[in-house]
């Protein structure tokens, strides 16, 4: 059984390769947008910092001038809503929300807005505050590095879709 199982992976994945099946959003930058600006409205921030780092990853450069697509970092808002309590009425779950919102603006095309939304779940337990504290803080910048991979990955997807058109 173990060997059909086996036979039949090999099969699938010899198929598919064969085929030139990839999965959507897989490739890279295109060379229109291998030189990009970057707009931040905090240019510092733990976000800019983290857009830039996928940027790099990408193998995109960055530059101050020049008639190259720019990507406009518009604002990042994050809220928090409780989902659960305590039997004494105390807060115990939230449900922490990052909402991002970009544009891409390219010459000659014009700007496509882009928005991004994460959410987690984060257990508030009162008695630990400064432990619970930093927990919240590596999650929102977990939230927040996950927002720059997403937002990578629809600027993959607008490039595919504006190569189409």
């Amino acid at each position: 059984m173990l060997k059909k199982n086996a036979w039949v992976l090999l099969c699938t994945l010899l198929l598919l390769s064969g085929c030139g099946f990839h999965f959507a959003n897989q490739g890279g930058i295109e060379p229109a947008f291998q030189t990009m600006k970057l707009q931040s409205s905090d240019p510092y921030g733990y976000l800019s910092r983290e857009v830039r780092n996928q940027l790099h990853l990408h193998q995109v450069q960055l530059v101050e001038q020049g008639e190259v697509p720019e990507l406009r970092v518009k604002n990042s808002q994050i809220s928090s809503a409780v989902v659960s309590v305590f039997k004494q009425g105390r807060e115990a779950e939230k449900l922490l929300t990052l909402n991002l919102s970009a544009s891409l603006y390219v010459p000659g095309r014009g700007e496509f807005p882009i928005n991004i939304r994460n959410t987690r779940t984060f257990f508030d337990d009162s008695r630990a505050a400064l432990a619970k504290s930093a927990e919240q803080d590596a999650i929102y910048n977990d939230m927040r590095a996950q927002a720059a991979r997403q937002l990578m990955i629809k600027i993959i997807s607008l490039q595919n879709q504006l190569a189409v058109k």
